[in-house]
């Protein structure tokens, strides 16, 4: 029993991964550097083709699935990037002014090139998402995020270039499927919540398109708390830590791994931070061997400068027009639902319109969450009001 439920903990970032085989990759190959796109070059069409195989939820639908790579923006804004994805379009000709798009940021799957969730029918379990939308008669649009997928590094938590990716991803999708409207919204989960939540904030990168809301479920907004002095991680938390470690490694190549990873979490890093199935068994019995300290800073000065890292990509930044959903797990073990409140709150200061809904009996990723934001982003395409809580409503 308690190698099953260890198990089943190690598998808590990862959820929904390893599902059939993967597709072959795309040709995708990207200029050294390029300057950033503008205006209709954002979401221009790199290579596209039809997925041979299909999520057995996507051929119930009638949906058709075509996997792409589109240009989109570096995280500062300066260069091109080539990302890869998939675009949905759901059976039937377009309603009167265009099939609205939804945008999905998934969650941890990893950082290498397999990691990429449109090299697998299921979308490394993120179809679970996919399948409302197409249902009601939407496209959706799912992005594999910035070198996952595609060449270069994945610049993990990178708020700006997720954004961008999840905003150009609604462009690729106009570009693949036609008959779309200048409507959208975005969903997303643990990373994906930060993504989807950022592309509010970059409202303004999405000129000529509406994004009418954007529904953050159980959203990495602010993990700086997770290495306050004293703090000891629960088992999720170790098992993020070497993701961690890579987004830091981008910023601050000088860091080395050592520095926050070691023990069973360094001996058996393939097998824990895998994105597939094929290593589980090892998976499971690795973590059985975890302990708090395998994830602890080894110095003082690494612990601050993770900090400086996690609150610089933290998220609020700057106040929305858009309205937000934001669902928090009180049994998360992975992200304390104290610090998405307390990010909450700071929205709320800056005039955000939020909804926070606390669910008692719901983890980190549970997707009993999905259906909470298919219906808020319903509701936001229907033109009800948004609730806000932040105004006590």
């Amino acid at each position: 029993m308690r190698r099953r439920l260890v198990g089943a903990l190690a598998l808590t970032l990862l959820a929904g991964c390893g599902g059939p085989e993967a597709q072959p990759a795309l040709d995708s190959s990207v200029p050294a550097v390029a300057p950033a796109p503008v205006g209709d070059e954002r979401g221009a069409i790199v290579s596209q083709t039809d997925m041979g195989h299909l999520d057995l939820a996507v051929r119930f639908l009638g949906a058709s699935a075509t996997r792409v790579v589109y240009a989109s923006t570096s995280g500062d804004g300066t260069s091109r990037t080539e990302v890869s994805g998939v675009i949905f379009a759901p059976k039937g000709a377009p309603p009167q002014g265009g099939w609205p798009i939804v945008s999905v940021g998934h969650g941890t799957t990893g950082v290498t090139d397999e990691c990429a969730p449109s090299l697998y029918p299921n979308l490394l379990g993120t179809i679970g998402t996919v399948a409302p939308f197409l249902e009601r008669g939407m496209v959706v649009a799912v992005t594999d995020y910035e070198g996952i997928g595609t060449p270069g590094i994945h610049p993990y938590l990178d708020p700006n270039a997720a954004a961008y990716n999840v905003i150009d991803a609604v462009r690729a999708a106009a570009n693949v499927v036609p008959g779309t409207g200048a409507r959208w919204g975005a969903i997303g989960n643990s990373q994906g919540g930060q993504a989807v939540w950022a592309a509010a904030e970059h409202a303004d990168y999405a000129d000529g398109l509406e994004l009418v809301g954007s529904a953050a479920l159980s959203p990495v907004l602010d993990l700086a708390p997770m290495f306050d002095a004293g703090h000891v991680n629960t088992l999720p938390q170790i098992l993020l830590t070497p993701f961690l470690v890579d987004g830091l490694q981008y910023r601050h190549p000088e860091v080395t791994g050592t520095e926050f990873v070691r023990g069973a979490l360094e001996a058996d890093r393939r097998a824990l931070t895998a994105c597939t199935d094929l290593l589980g068994v090892q998976k499971a019995e690795a973590a059985v061997r975890l302990t708090p300290s395998d994830a602890m800073p080894a110095t003082e000065a690494s612990r601050l400068k993770m900090v400086e890292w996690l609150t610089s990509v933290a998220l609020p930044r700057t106040r929305t027009d858009v309205p937000l959903l934001a669902v928090v797990g009180q049994q998360d073990q992975l992200i304390d639902p104290k610090w998405t409140r307390d990010a909450v709150a700071r929205a709320c200061s800056m005039g955000d319109v939020v909804s926070l809904r606390e669910e008692p009996g719901q983890g980190h990723s549970d997707q009993a969450a999905v259906a909470d934001g298919v219906a808020w982003l319903a509701d936001r395409f229907a033109g009800v009001p948004p609730p806000d809580t932040c105004a006590g409503g």
